[in-house]
C-alpha cells in the first residue's frame, strides 16, 4: 500500500463547502491563492497544481466556450497569461512553459463549466522517478510561499504596465 502524508488537506476536507462554481464564489477572489484581479479576468495559483507556479487565468463570468469570451476578457486573458509568464521566468526561472485550456471533460478539465487558462511552468527533469515509478507528484514548494515570491512582481508587471 502507497502512503502519502499531505496534513494540509486536513482543513480543506474539514471546511464547509459551498455549493456552485469554485471560480465563481464571492470570497474567491480575496482568497490568499489570488496573485492578481484584472477588469475581466484574474490570475490565481492552481491550489493542486502539477508542478509549482502552476497558475489558472479565469474570467469572472462563468463560462464554458471561448466564443462566448467578450473581446475584452480575451485580451485581458492573454495579457495575463505574459504577465504570468513574465513573473514565473523573473522568480523561477523555468526552461518553458506549458500554456493552455482543458475544454470539456474529454479533455481534461478538471473545473469544464468555467473556462480558464493554465501556466505552468517547466524545468527539464521536473518529472522525476516519484511520478514514473511512484505514480507520486512531489511539489517542491508550499503553496504560500510561492505565492509571496510572486505576488510582488504580478504588481510590477500589471500595475506599471507590461513594457
Amino acid at each position: 500500500m502507497k502512503v502519502m502524508s499531505a496534513p494540509w488537506r486536513m482543513d480543506y476536507i474539514k471546511s464547509k463547502k459551498k455549493a456552485g462554481c469554485v471560480f465563481c464564489k464571492d470570497d474567491v477572489r480575496g482568497e490568499e491563492l489570488v496573485l492578481w484581479e484584472g477588469e475581466t479576468a484574474f490570475v490565481m495559483m492552481n491550489r493542486y497544481p502539477y508542478i509549482s507556479g502552476h497558475l489558472m487565468i479565469i474570467p469572472y463570468r462563468h463560462l464554458s466556450r471561448v466564443e462566448d469570451l467578450s473581446p475584452d476578457e480575451r485580451r485581458e486573458m492573454f495579457d495575463l497569461m505574459d504577465v504570468a509568464i513574465r513573473v514565473l521566468t523573473d522568480v523561477m526561472h523555468p526552461e518553458g512553459f506549458n500554456a493552455g485550456i482543458n475544454l470539456g471533460k474529454a479533455a481534461g478539465a478538471g473545473i469544464d463549466d468555467h473556462l480558464h487558462i493554465h501556466v505552468v511552468p517547466r524545468w527539464v527533469g521536473d518529472t522525476n522517478f516519484m511520478s514514473v515509478v511512484g505514480e507520486v507528484r512531489v511539489i517542491p514548494e508550499d503553496l504560500r510561499k510561492t505565492w509571496e515570491h510572486l505576488c510582488p512582481h504580478f504588481e510590477k508587471y500589471c500595475r506599471e504596465g507590461l513594457r
